[in-house]
Order: C-alpha cells, then structure tokens, then sequence
C-alpha cells in the first residue's frame, strides 16, 4: 500500500467516475515509472484520509486542518485534504491557494489542459456567465480570451454561485465587473448554492437568474445534467490560468519528479504551466 493519498474531486461528477479513474490510473503509472509510490485508489471520502492524530500542522506546529478521522466519514472536506501531509498529488483552485492562505503548505506540480472545451486555451480557462434560455442571445467564448460581461443582463439579477473562494464560480467574476467599473452590487442578490451543479440547476429552476461556471464543469452540465438544456452562455469570464494539480510541502523532494511524470502525459498534463498571477 502506498505511504501515499491523491484525489481528483473537482471534475468528478457521478456520472463520470469510471473517467476519473482512468485519468487516476493513467497518471499514476507515469508517477511510478519515475519512481514515485503512487497509490491505486482515489481518495473521495474522509475517511479515505489516513488519520492524523492532534490535528494536521504545518512547520511550525500550527493547527491548519483537523484530524480526518475526526470529520464526517462519508464527507470530503477539500481544505483538509489539501493540507494533508501525505498528500501526493490532488486539483485544487486559485481561489483556496490565493484567499485561504494554501498556497503556503503545498507546491504546485502542474496544470490540466482546458484545449478541448469552449473557453479554455492550454492550461488557461474561462467561465461560461449562464442564464435561463430565452433571456438573451447565446455568445460564443471569444477566441482571444478576453471577458464579455453582458452588464445590463446582470444589472438587478440574482447570481448563484458555488463558494466564496471559488475563482471560477466567483473571484473570476468579481475581477472583471471591477475592471469594467462595476461591482458585486450589480446584483439583487447572492446566492450561495454549494457546486457547480447546483448553480445551473438554480438558475433553471428559477431561484437564481445568473451563474458563473468554469467551461470544464459547463460541459459536464451540458453532457450530465438535464437543467443544463435549459441555460444558455450569455457573456464569458475573461481567461484565466487553470485549475493546479498540488501537493503538499513535506513532499517538496518529490515535486520534481512529479511534475515531470504529469507533464509527460496526455491533454491532462501539458508540458507548460501557467503562472496563476
């Protein structure tokens, strides 16, 4: 058993498992070929986690993260799997690594590549701005990368929004209403739903009126989700460095090696990294 734990849990829609575990296997073969103890499972549930006693603490003793054994078994609380100490590799977000301060207990050891879907450029990303069909006209993502904010659709209307660190759900959005002289008040009102999913099926249904969803997660919606059919892309975040693939900073040693072993595979792991500046 590997002295190891990974995860991919920010694509990993229940439909799409198998997908995931593929990826998984995938990546950890190249991780072993360069000699790195990869383990075979994913890690989807605290108690996936190896406990650790007192609490995770970084290098000066500090709590950072409860003991996993302590959580919720059948829950996946992300800010302690970010911060495990034997975590190997796992995605995260800008957001968590620029707001939460996780940027200082894990390095960054490559990014996915968001070429396949509309939105995305080589590791750089988009948000799809969503609305019920009917309300305005479709925009496709444009090809340089920059942000097409419909303002006066926004204007009064209600955003549903995944979390308050998400930078695709929410901090991309912020960034681009400022630099267009606009702020969070543009809206009637914030509603926080919890996912991705969960704000496309909230602008559907009615509760909320607008959504932010990075352009990876739109096409999951679009390919698994039936509310999905009812929403259309009305405007786009400005592109952005994508998600980064961590792992934590005990394993600074390893980093090397795995990021080597990522940037050797396939459309998942390109050779360049962005800068998430």
């Amino acid at each position: 058993m590997s002295a190891f734990i990974a995860a991919l849990p920010m694509y990993d829609w229940p439909e799409c498992r198998a997908e995931t575990d593929a990826q998984w296997a995938a990546m950890a073969g190249r991780l072993r070929a360069a000699g790195v103890d990869a383990p075979a499972q994913l890690v989807r549930r605290n108690a996936d986690m190896p406990a650790v006693p007192g609490g995770i603490r970084d290098a000066a003793g500090a709590l950072i993260a409860p003991d996993p054994a302590t959580l919720p078994p059948d829950g996946l609380d992300f800010a302690t799997l970010w911060r495990h100490p034997r975590l190997l590799v796992a995605q995260t977000c800008w957001g968590p690594m620029e707001v939460t301060g996780l940027a200082a207990h894990v390095g960054v050891v490559g990014q996915p590549d968001y070429s396949a879907f509309e939105g995305g450029a080589g590791p750089f990303y988009s948000s799809a701005i969503l609305m019920r069909r009917g309300q305005a006209d479709p925009v496709a993502a444009p090809a340089e990368g920059g942000a097409v904010l419909p303002l006066e659709r926004l204007r009064g209307g209600r955003l549903a929004f995944n979390e308050t660190a998400s930078m695709s759900g929410l901090i991309a959005l912020s960034r681009d209403l400022a630099a267009a002289g606009e702020g969070f008040d543009i809206f009637g009102d914030r509603i926080e739903t919890g996912g991705h999913r969960a704000s496309i099926e909230a602008v559907a249904a009615g509760r909320a009126d607008i959504c932010a969803v990075d352009c990876r997660s739109w096409r999951l919606g679009k390919r698994f989700e039936p509310a999905a059919a009812d929403l259309v892309p009305v405007g786009w975040t400005a592109r952005r460095p994508g998600l980064p693939y961590i792992s934590a900073a005990a394993l600074a040693p390893l980093h090397a090696r795995i990021a080597g072993a990522l940037a050797a595979g396939g459309p998942d792991q390109p050779l360049s990294r962005a800068s998430s500046g």
